[in-house]
């Protein structure tokens, strides 16, 4: 018998919506909450690492993630000269076992409809435009109440709200969460025929530019630069800073920043990182995905780590009879050194650049795949 019988999960993004698939599937009661009026990600796309394609497999989606999404096994290293000549041709790790693919780009609204559209039919009761207001917990569950003036009572709250997780500061966690140093204009736009894969220019006005397809006829592109407050800039006016800075970058990017011409489609955030020391969980309430670590994009690790940490949660929740200590420190032995590893390669990764230092990043890149090689 599970350690729970009724889940409320916080969020409904890749760790949240990986954590009610696979609580329902196995006969967990689950409420997912989600506060924006729709579960559809915001931003344009996603880089999904072969470690990140295993978990989507045991969601039982790989079928329509493969449909919907483009497969890559090499990643293209050009150089920004004005021929955008290719440097380099490396093979990406398969992480998530030979018979998947190495990296997978697709469309965040995409993959957000095809784990909502599980989840319902798992049996998840979704609903959106709220959150809770008040969490009340006892040696036996959590009292809820949400912002449309229902209640409820759960064995389990799992908080997976996001880099700026209002569970976290529902159960008093104080996190620092602190800019990295980079901010990235990305877009989404048609995909030219000559992308085929991810290629990274590294150097010229920027810190990198590149793309990833996502799908036959999309991909997403972008530019990392120095952070700097671009707030007061309109959409037409971030545009216009976009292309200006691609405007350096060769090759296939000729072609993508011409057909970058509908300023709804860009955005500019800055990298932000944090990592919760251990434990995550107070009592009944657990946070795990960005809520409880986040990292810069640079080894494109971030959903691979959310799905990981449904994963290892709910094979916890569902192979244990008690929501005892022992099971959340186990859940810790096998999240915690983990998360931080891929963290701190991310950051070191961001600092190397923002330093100009020419580090080993074949070696780190390698030793991050040999972990993430082996299952959560």
């Amino acid at each position: 018998m599970p350690a729970v019988s009724s889940v409320l999960v916080v969020g409904a993004g890749l760790a949240g919506a990986a954590t009610a698939i696979r609580l329902a599937e196995a006969g967990v009661a689950v409420d997912l909450v989600e506060i924006r009026p729709d579960t559809a990600a915001l931003g344009s796309g996603i880089t999904l690492q072969g470690n990140a394609l295993r978990e989507l497999r045991t969601l039982g989606v790989w079928d329509e993630v493969a449909a919907a999404g483009y497969a890559f096994d090499v990643t293209g290293i050009r150089a920004p000269d004005p021929a955008g000549t290719v440097v380099a041709e490396i093979p990406d790790a398969r992480t998530g076992g030979p018979d998947l693919p190495a990296v997978m780009g697709m469309p965040r609204p995409e993959l957000a409809r095809i784990l909502t559209e599980r989840a319902a039919e798992v049996g998840v009761k979704v609903r959106c435009g709220t959150t809770h207001t008040a969490l009340a917990q006892d040696d036996d569950g959590v009292d809820v109440t949400f912002a449309d003036g229902s209640t409820g009572r759960y064995d389990l709250v799992v908080g997976a709200d996001g880099l700026r997780s209002w569970t976290r500061r529902a159960i008093g966690v104080e996190l620092e969460t602190r800019p990295v140093g980079m901010g990235i204009w990305r877009a989404f736009g048609p995909r030219p025929a000559s992308v085929t894969r991810t290629d990274l220019y590294y150097g010229g006005p920027s810190f990198i530019a590149g793309y990833c397809p996502t799908g036959e006829d999309s991909l997403y592109a972008y530019v990392v630069e120095p952070a700097q407050d671009r707030s007061t800039l309109t959409p037409e006016e971030q545009l216009a800073t976009m292309r200006e800075l691609a405007a350096a970058y060769h090759g296939p990017w000729d072609e993508i920043r011409e057909q970058l011409t509908d300023p709804s489609r860009v955005n500019y955030t800055w990298f932000e990182t944090h990592v919760l020391p251990a434990p995550w969980n107070r009592g009944r309430v657990v946070l795990i995905g960005d809520a409880a670590h986040t990292c810069p994009p640079t080894i494109a690790q971030g959903g691979a780590m959310a799905l990981e940490d449904a994963y290892a949660l709910t094979d916890l929740l569902l192979t244990r009879s008690a929501l005892d200590q022992d099971l959340w420190d186990a859940f810790h032995a096998r999240r915690f050194e983990r998360a931080k590893t891929v963290v701190d390669a991310s950051n070191q990764l961001a600092r190397w650049q923002l330093d100009h230092v020419q580090g080993d990043i074949p070696g780190l890149m390698r030793s991050i795949a040999q972990l993430v090689a082996q299952p959560a």
